[in-house]
């Protein structure tokens, strides 16, 4: 009895887990704890760092499970979303809700309690933003959709530097502004592969409803702002030359496989530019670190 209960159990967690979008947190984990370097001007304490990531980790899953529940309607009808456990039904909707406002209390409770009151109110903030005005709002109504929701993904740098100095600075806010203008063409690039399942849902992602030509012309502008910014950061917070050199190299690359998403419209350049994204943030805010630590 106990051993047909057991991998019922065993996927139920599994499921639960994919609720939160682990890879997503990954990403948004990159981005917190470099900046927490740079407020503090060195290597910060280890339980800050590891209570900044935990509490961010419970945050983002939480807010990454109330998206779920809110696009459980769509997600059946995309390819890509089709296998989500409150699609395949593994998991209750409201077992999906109950569980992703668990994991928001228990986010702004231990970062208030081990980090700050600040970090805290930020860190919710951003799934409060991220659910009422990306998922419930813009998702459904608005190309610009992943330009203005995505600003939820930015806050873990302001949760970041918070954390070290209780408080908020210019740099931070470039930082932020980084990420705000990184999303649009990471997102856009993978959306173009995902075009038709986006139309079948319904969703105006911006290359649904606008040409590959349109959509390439917007990631080539959003990039260049963005390479900007990095270059910026680097004069407002004061930077070494390694983070320099890092922004401008990794900036000429991005832009470099901007161009083939304009020249050929295709789906594999859009690709090459998606995965070159994840790689392009991970390696900027990892010589951020490294700059300071130098």
């Amino acid at each position: 009895m106990s051993g047909q209960k057991s991998p019922f159990l065993s996927e139920q967690i599994v499921g639960y887990i994919a609720l939160t979008k682990p890879r997503i947190i990954e990403l948004l984990l990159i981005t917190t704890v470099p900046p927490m370097f740079v407020a503090a001007g060195a290597v910060p304490g280890a339980w800050l760092m590891i209570a900044t990531v935990v509490g961010g980790a419970f945050a983002a899953g939480g807010a990454n499970a109330i998206n779920m529940f809110i696009d459980r309607d769509i997600d059946q009808l995309m390819e890509r979303t089709k296998s989500r456990p409150l699609v395949t039904g593994l998991i209750e909707p409201k077992s999906a809700l109950i569980f992703a406002l668990v994991l928001e209390v228990i986010a702004f409770i231990w970062l208030w309690q081990f980090v700050n009151f600040l970090s805290a109110v930020l860190a919710i903030s951003a799934t409060l933003f991220y659910v009422f005005i990306y998922s419930l709002w813009l998702k459904r109504s608005s190309s610009l959709n992943i330009v203005i929701g995505g600003a939820a993904g930015a806050v873990p740098v302001l949760v970041g530097w918070a954390a070290v100095t209780n408080s908020l600075d210019w740099p931070p806010l470039i930082l932020f502004l980084i990420i705000f203008f990184w999303t649009p063409p990471h997102s856009w690039a993978l959306a173009i592969k995902y075009r038709d399942d986006y139309l079948n849902a319904s969703v105006p992602m911006l290359p649904s409803v606008e040409s590959l030509s349109t959509t390439a012309d917007r990631i080539i502008l959003y990039t260049v702002v963005q390479i900007a910014l990095t270059i910026v950061f680097a004069f407002v917070a004061d930077m070494g030359t390694l983070y320099l050199v890092a922004a401008v190299v990794l900036g000429a690359l991005f832009a470099a496989l901007t161009m083939p998403v304009k020249r050929d419209l295709s789906e594999r350049s859009a690709m090459r530019l998606f995965s070159f994204s994840i790689v392009y943030i991970t390696l900027l805010f990892g010589a951020m670190t490294l700059d300071v630590v130098i």
